[in-house]
């Protein structure tokens, strides 16, 4: 309390006498106990008053103890199960459960993870997949501002994912794994890795690379073959060394026949071998018969045009070409064309398009001549000026004429273009809008046209290469801007009508990976309709199984998660509930646990990871040298901390009740004996 309201309290508490004693001792001709009384319960009702005015602060202090966090996080996936690791891994949870000790020091919390991180104590060993750095990553943002060591159950083995065991992996808890699973070394060949393209060309031959290794150190030999329909269509012989562990054998197949073919690469098993899962591995490729061939044209040199080609031909089915204006003769062969920044040496190609009807994507930026293109087309117009604006972007949700979603646009490096407005003569869609500043204006930034059975995209501003560097800075790659403009891609290369009812979907998954189909629907209208029922009907060949499934609406489409279908080739057709529309067609999902690949624990990259986090690695067989360990680390002893409470006066309801006790007592009294 401060040393001024000291002093105002002194002077209340003198005023409350003085004026007290003047009403009732110094006016009084007779000072008795009961003249007193009325003066104190006087004294008392003023000085309360003028508390009350002063409304001094009271300052309290508590203090109470913050225990450590102790993390516990237990890898879910069925390598442990597979491994034979699953019984002791509960074991030793329940050991963290019962420690008495622990518990009186940590405030333990239970996590389990495979792909994903759940804050849950239940295992069932049921994960397809492990992600290891995911789970510390999410577990150290969480516990960000808090000391939180993680015990780390694992057999080490991640599927997908950031290296865990880099010193750049930049966890600040320290990690303590325990590991489930023993280091002891059994002969065994497997394929560890497959390279091969997702789609060949009809009549062209495709490569496969496949990475065999062995695991022992005796010399051995076997076979690897490449399979279709029980055919063996190339083998090889392969030697294994002490010395020569690890052998990329490469083959060219030929695509013979258009749609998706199953493939699998074995290697032989060695006598005794006690892990064949992982001798195959099934694979697939779906034989087109064309490319998709887009034509650029452009009359300067911009970052802009790298990032589309690399975005286009990230996309196999895809390939681009850059031209000048004055290189464009026809458009045979393309199905469609990108117009970067037309000038008045685009008319001829202007021109070239309005007579073969190919779609267009019109890309406008700085050196665009908006004087030439108002004059050569009648879609659109641009009220522009000289001056030149930044425009963030802000995606439009009720975007209807594709299949698109925000992939955080409002987070992305703004574009720059002409400032002005742009008036649209057609039937179009806006996907993102202008924002200028901190102003949303109702401008498309990104728009599509569709007009007599021809369409256009348009976008009004330059800058393309820094979207795709943000997508890699923000997700360590480049496929989330890579989708989205695959997506404009694939628009503007169909030349299809636009169906009511639209499905997407692959020729093929693996079994390891997740197995999602959407669909969209449309009114007679072709506005969204998110009112409608929609289910997929599927029917698996090999056994004639029939499932159905209801379709969920998420955003802007109707999605179902079919990850949990065992391997085979299944039948679907979508319906809408109501309506006779119906979409049919057919997927495969081949067979691959990658989980099933391991034959024990990966005991350097989990020492590496408790080196890099200053942690400590432990077997599952020395729980009491780790629960020793954490009791006496210095870093993790209980903190007193202290909370300072500052609580107003006049917030005390307590003195509002002396207050008003006082005042009724004395007037009562002063009525009981004719004192009023």
């Amino acid at each position: 309390m401060q040393t001024e309201t000291i002093l105002l309290i002194v002077v209340a508490f003198i005023i409350a006498i003085v004026v007290a004693m003047f009403q009732y001792i110094y006016k009084s001709k007779q000072r008795t106990r009961l003249t007193v009384f009325f003066a104190f319960l006087r004294f008392i009702t003023i000085f309360s008053i003028l508390i009350l005015l002063i409304n001094p602060s009271i300052k309290s202090r508590t203090f109470y103890t913050v225990r450590p966090t102790l993390l516990v996080v237990a890898d879910n996936s069925s390598s442990i199960e597979n491994l034979g690791y699953q019984e002791l891994a509960k074991e030793t949870l329940q050991r963290f459960e019962e420690s008495s000790a622990l518990r009186q020091r940590f405030e333990i919390s239970h996590f389990n993870f495979s792909n994903s991180v759940h804050d849950s104590l239940l295992l069932n060993f049921s994960g397809n997949q492990s992600n290891i750095d995911h789970a510390l990553t999410e577990l150290n943002q969480v516990y960000r501002n808090s000391r939180a060591p993680i015990i780390l159950l694992t057999d080490g083995n991640q599927t997908f994912g950031n290296a865990y065991h880099y010193p750049n992996a930049n966890y600040k808890q320290q990690v303590f794994p325990i590991v489930l699973g023993d280091s002891s070394k059994i002969k065994d060949v497997r394929i560890k890795q497959l390279n091969v393209n997702r789609y060949a060309y009809l009549k062209n031959d495709f490569p496969i690379e496949v990475l065999v290794t062995y695991n022992g150190d005796a010399p051995v030999s076997t076979t690897l073959e490449i399979r279709s329909k029980d055919r063996v269509l190339k083998s090889k012989k392969v030697n294994f060394s002490k010395q020569n562990k690890s052998i990329r054998i490469p083959f060219n197949l030929s695509a013979n026949t258009v749609g998706v073919t199953t493939y699998s690469a074995t290697i032989l098993p060695l006598n005794k071998e006690k892990n064949t899962i992982n001798n195959q591995k099934i694979f697939a490729v779906e034989v087109i018969d064309q490319k998709t061939n887009i034509l650029v044209v452009s009359d300067i040199i911009h970052p802009d045009l790298g990032a589309i080609k690399k975005s286009v031909e990230s996309n196999e089915r895809s390939s681009i070409t850059i031209k000048k204006p004055g290189q464009v003769s026809n458009l045979d062969g393309y199905a469609m064309v990108i117009l970067y920044q037309p000038t008045s040496q685009f008319k001829k190609v202007l021109r070239l398009l309005d007579d073969t009807k190919i779609n267009r994507f019109t890309i406008a930026g700085r050196h665009t001549d908006w004087n030439f293109l108002n004059a050569v087309q009648s879609r659109y117009k641009h009220d522009y000026s000289r001056q030149t604006e930044y425009f963030i972007p802000e995606f439009n949700s009720d975007y209807r004429t594709f299949l698109s979603e925000d992939i955080g646009f409002d987070n992305y490096p703004p574009l720059l273009g002409r400032f002005g407005e742009l008036k649209i003569n057609a039937k179009y869609d806006a996907l993102l809008y202008k924002v200028i500043g901190s102003v949303l204006t109702s401008s498309p930034l990104l728009a599509t046209i569709e007009e007599q059975n021809s369409r256009e995209t348009i976008l009004l501003g330059e800058g393309l290469w820094k979207w795709r560097m943000y997508s890699f800075k923000n997700d360590k790659s480049f496929e989330t801007f890579d989708d989205f403009f695959s997506n404009l891609i694939q628009y503007l290369s169909s030349s299809q009508k636009r169906s009511r009812l639209m499905i997407f979907a692959e020729s093929f998954y693996y079994s390891n990976a997740q197995i999602v189909i959407n669909a969209e629907y449309f009114t007679k209208n072709y506005e969204f309709d998110d009112r409608a029922s929609l289910a997929i009907n599927l029917k698996k060949e090999e056994t004639g199984q029939e499932l159905t499934f209801p379709m969920i609406l998420s955003k802007n489409a109707y999605q179902v998660d079919l990850s949990s279908l065992s391997p085979g080739t299944y039948q679907y057709t979508v319906t809408v509930k109501g309506e006779s529309l119906r979409k049919s067609g057919i997927f495969k999902i081949l067979e691959y646990d990658v989980e099933k690949q391991f034959l024990n624990a990966d005991f350097s990259k989990l020492q590496a990871l408790a080196e890099n986090t200053d942690g400590k690695l432990y077997t599952a067989t020395a729980f009491d040298s780790l629960q020793n360990d954490l009791l006496t680390d210095p870093r993790y002893q209980p903190i007193q901390k202290s909370k300072e409470n500052i609580v107003s006066l006049i917030d005390w309801k307590y003195l509002l009740l002396i207050m008003l006790f006082s005042l009724s007592i004395e007037w009562f009294l002063r009525k009981y004996y004719g004192k009023i």
